[in-house]
Parts: structure tokens; sequence; C-alpha cells
């Protein structure tokens, strides 16, 4: 077994560079950590290559690379890195179903995370990220899916210009606020339905919100001022999916 001990490996420079966006947007993979990622992106047929420890065992037919612990470490970003990574290939996602969930400028990777985890659990059918949100395959979005990410249509649209087009296929955009609007448990959820969450710190843009149909909101205890994006988006899901089972 030939195990890759160099940094200067031309296949390590390759996995190293995948750790910024612009070659994984360029070359159409990216890396995922760990053997649960892993096995979940083999089952999915996604994995292009695994990397390898070269005492860590995996059952897999394809393309394995064999390398020392001190190469993974060079190309990880945790500051222990598990025992096996893969380059895997970005899937070509559609919009599909009528459960959809609008991501207006979302920046932080684990509420990005959390929110997918939630979209698999509560059934949504598609995430429609907006352009200026975090990237999907940065590493904390990755890991923090725990795997969900394969299971799940993902798009990146302009949403000021994608939402018509959602208009036209007679989907209804419901957004979110944080008083106005009606109670969440108040909202009969139309069958076609687009949720908007906003941005962390401000909420929908303004152009966005101009585009909303209806505005619900979660009554919360006067102490609180608001929720994390990402429970108050796994609520909201929730809801939804209890109406439409």
């Amino acid at each position: 077994m030939e195990v890759i001990t160099s940094p200067s490996n031309s296949k390590v420079k390759y996995w190293s560079s995948l750790l910024q966006k612009k070659y994984r947007d360029s070359e159409g993979v990216y890396l995922v950590e760990g053997e649960h990622l892993v096995l979940e992106a083999i089952r999915k047929n996604l994995v292009v290559e695994i990397i390898a420890c070269e005492d860590f065992k995996i059952n897999y037919l394809g393309d394995i690379y064999y390398v020392t612990y001190d190469i993974l470490k060079k190309i990880s970003k945790v500051e222990t890195p598990q025992k096996v990574m893969a380059v895997v290939r970005k899937k070509e996602f559609s919009i599909i179903g009528n459960k959809i969930l609008l991501l207006d400028r979302i920046q932080d990777p684990g509420n990005l995370g959390t929110i997918i985890r939630s979209a698999v659990a509560f059934n949504v059918d598609t995430i429609i990220l907006s352009e200026d949100s975090v990237d999907l395959y940065n590493e904390k979005v990755i890991r923090s899916t725990e795997g969900m990410l394969f299971n799940l249509n993902i798009l990146r649209k302009d949403l000021k210009t994608f939402i018509p087009k959602l208009k036209e296929d007679n989907y209804k955009i419901v957004g979110t606020r944080l008083t106005s609007g009606m109670k969440v448990k108040d909202y009969i959820f139309p069958k076609r339905i687009a949720l908007v969450m906003g941005n962390e710190g401000n909420g929908i843009s303004s152009e966005v919100l101009s585009l909303c149909d209806d505005f619900v909101y979660i009554p919360m205890n006067e102490s609180c001022e608001s929720l994390n994006v990402g429970v108050a988006a796994s609520i909201l899901m929730y809801e939804m999916g209890s109406q439409n089972e």
C-alpha cells in the first residue's frame, strides 16, 4: 500500500485547494470529513475519491488514497481531523415539490446546517439560498448538516428575480416577522408555499419583503427579544409540515 507523505504531492495540493470556495466552484466538488459523512456520500453515489489515514479501513471499490495523519491535518480545517475524508461531487439540483424554504442572506454556517437538518425532518422539498448567503459547501455547514445535505434539493438564486417566477407557478410567498402578520398557529398554510426566512441580524431585506403575499410570526414571551433563525425556521417548518400532512 502506497502512502502519501509529502505535502508537496500534487494530490495534496489539489485537496488543499478545495478548502477555498473558488476552487470548489470551479471543480464542482468539495470535501467531507468523518466516517458518517463519507458513508452517506457513498450511499448517494457522490464520492469521487476517498482520502484515508494509513491505518483506516473502509469498504469502498473506487479510488482510495492513503496518507499520513499529518497530511490529513493539512487538508482539514478542524484541530483534530478524523481519519477519513472524501472528495464529493456537487449534485445537480432542480426545484421540486410544494413546500419551499427561501433563505435571504443567511450568514452563519451553523444556522444553515441546522435549517437543512430541520428541513429534511419536516419534509420541506426544496431550499433556495439567496446569492449572498453563506456557501453551502463551507466545511462548517457540511459538518452541521450531519449528512442531511445529501437528502435535499438546494439551489442558489437571486430571490428578487426568482420569487416572481414562483408566483407565476402559483406559490404563495409567506414572509416572517417578529410580531406583525398572523400568529403561526392561526395561519392556514397553502398547499403550494414558499416560506421566507431572513438574515440573522436584519431579517428579510426590504426588496424581498415587498414580494411577500402574507406574513406570520411566532408569539413569544416578552422577555425574549427574538429567536435564533435556525430555531425559528425549525418551528415554522414544523407548523407548515404538520398542517400539510
